[in-house]
């Protein structure tokens, strides 16, 4: 056999890739290890690996002694449902996963081809951070990690899964990523370790109570998703595929239910079960999703934070679409400075990648208060009038009860730009509701009158009737369209389909200044 001495070699090199000790250390931690995360992501046999063999260049400070093949980091192509991806891998099994100068340019050259071919870019991290023996090599691997991503960013999905620790640097790796997926009791994101934290201000805190997957996803807004074990991370991030394009150029896929036709024609009475009509009464708007949706096809975004706000992917006919929607469970739907950042982020996200939006508004509008105003309601709110404005996919609003104040404008208002705006007989348009704005243009009548509840309430019904009526707003064109909620569905899937060709030009400029 010709070769038989290079490829006994070769065999020989690739078997020592992976070390039966080091892959047992990281089964005792409850964790996979870095090549047994990329073969439950990908296709079976679909993965093409790159830079098998590189190596750090460095030797000082015992890093003579720390040389592993491939630097720390499994790099390389395959495919989720058929579909390409590119994808690298950080092995906390050697060396702690820390990124040296070799490791951060494997990373850097993955990211690039993901852009320049179109596809997708998955980043599993479990890295202790920088590599401190390499100096500042190390952190302009970072930076130009960084570069790559931001150039990268809205042409291909970048999504980040965090496997393990992320430290100091490396947290802007997810930070900068679309989407961040982190599992219970494993996945932790952190500028700077407990241990700094107590020399620096005397805190004492745990990994998990820092950085854990609970504290992301419920009270930072750093993770989109969270979950039990890996594999079912692993699964959701397919899932997650499934809605997007595979960049910029494209369409997100299309696939049409069989039931589709018969949801279609069908009128849904439960949705008048569902939203009660007195307007101070809550629901759960979730249903009303699940109901005027495809069936099963609602894919929640950041679920545990901003819980005033619903962000997700959904689809209508087959036809995938983003979904932002109040939910009145949750102080009442107001929009806060949380929800407000929650909503921009999504919005902008789909409208890079061609994906509809629709909104299912019942908001009282901003939240007031002091507590707000000091955290920028202000400059957090004008974000999300300044995404959907920005924004040039198809915009449906449909309005179910309340739309007042601001929340109206970034939310409903045809005047920012939206291509339908849909109410039920239900809905309510104002700058405020009917109780606050009689006390506020009656006060003095209020205050003369004699029997000044009786005059409140008569007030308070005229409002009502003269200019919170939904029909006042048809009147000067404001609403396309009153319907009757039984026909919700059929109606937002006749409007989604007369605006999948809708073109839209951007003003001439290097790019906007958003209220960040």
């Amino acid at each position: 056999m010709r070769f038989k001495k290079q490829t006994d070699e070769l065999k020989e090199r690739l078997k020592n890739l992976e070390n039966n000790g080091l892959i047992e250390k990281q089964h005792q931690k409850g964790k996979l290890t870095a090549r047994e995360r990329i073969n439950l992501l990908l296709d079976l046999n679909s993965f093409t690996e790159l830079d098998a063999f590189v190596e750090s260049r460095f030797d000082k400070l015992g890093m003579n002694k720390k040389k592993f093949p491939g630097d720390a980091v499994i790099t390389g192509f395959g495919t989720i449902n058929n579909r390409q991806v590119y994808i690298f891998s950080q092995d906390f099994s050697k060396i702690g996963g820390s990124l040296g100068e070799m490791h951060g340019q494997k990373i850097v050259k993955v990211i690039n081809l993901a852009r320049k071919t179109g596809c997708p870019m998955i980043g599993i991290i479990d890295s202790g951070g920088a590599r401190i023996q390499e100096g500042i090599a190390s952190l302009d691997g970072y930076a130009e990690i960084f570069s790559s991503m931001i150039k990268a960013s809205g042409i291909i999905p970048q999504i980040s899964i965090i496997a393990g620790p992320s430290a100091g640097g490396a947290c802007y790796a997810p930070g900068l990523s679309d989407f961040v997926f982190m599992t219970q009791g494993i996945s932790q994101m952190y500028i700077t370790g407990p241990e700094v934290i107590k020399k620096v201000t005397g805190e004492k805190v745990s990994f998990e109570e820092l950085g854990g997957a609970l504290v992301h996803s419920s009270k930072s807004g750093c993770s989109h998703f969270v979950f039990e074990n890996e594999k079912d991370c692993f699964f959701a991030v397919k899932k997650l595929l499934s809605y997007l394009p595979q960049n910029n150029l494209e369409n997100p896929p299309q696939e049409r239910s069989m039931l589709a036709e018969f949801f279609e024609k069908e009128e849904n009475l439960r949705l008048l079960d569902i939203v009660p009509e007195k307007e101070e009464k809550s629901y759960d708007m979730k249903e009303v999703i699940r109901e005027v949706f495809d069936k099963g096809s609602f894919f929640e975004v950041q679920q545990d934070f901003a819980m005033n706000s619903i962000v997700g992917f959904g689809k209508l006919a087959g036809f995938v679409v983003g979904i932002v929607a109040n939910q009145t469970k949750h102080m009442a739907g107001t929009l806060d400075v949380d929800s407000s950042d929650k909503i921009a982020r999504f919005v902008r996200f789909a409208d890079a990648f061609n994906i509809p939006l629709v909104n299912l508004v019942d908001t009282p509008g901003y939240l007031p208060g002091t507590d707000q105003e000091k955290k920028g309601i202000i400059r957090h709110g004008a974000k999300t009038l300044y995404a959907f404005a920005e924004a040039t996919v198809p915009k449906i609003s449909l309005i179910l009860r309340k739309a007042y104040g601001g929340a109206y404008i970034a939310l409903a208002s045809r005047k920012l730009g939206y291509d339908k705006v849909i109410a039920w007989p239900s809905a309510q348009i104002a700058v405020m509701g009917s109780e606050q704005a009689v006390k506020i243009i009656f006060k003095k009548d209020l205050a003369e009158a004699k029997d000044s509840k009786k005059l409140e309430k008569e007030r308070i019904e005229h409002l009502k009737e003269t200019f919170l009526d939904v029909y006042q707003a048809a009147k000067l064109g404001q609403v396309d369209m009153i319907i009757h909620p039984k026909d919700t569905r059929i109606v937002l899937i006749k409007c989604l389909k007369s605006l999948l060709n809708k073109t839209e030009g951007k003003a001439p400029r290097k790019h906007g200044n958003i209220p960040l």
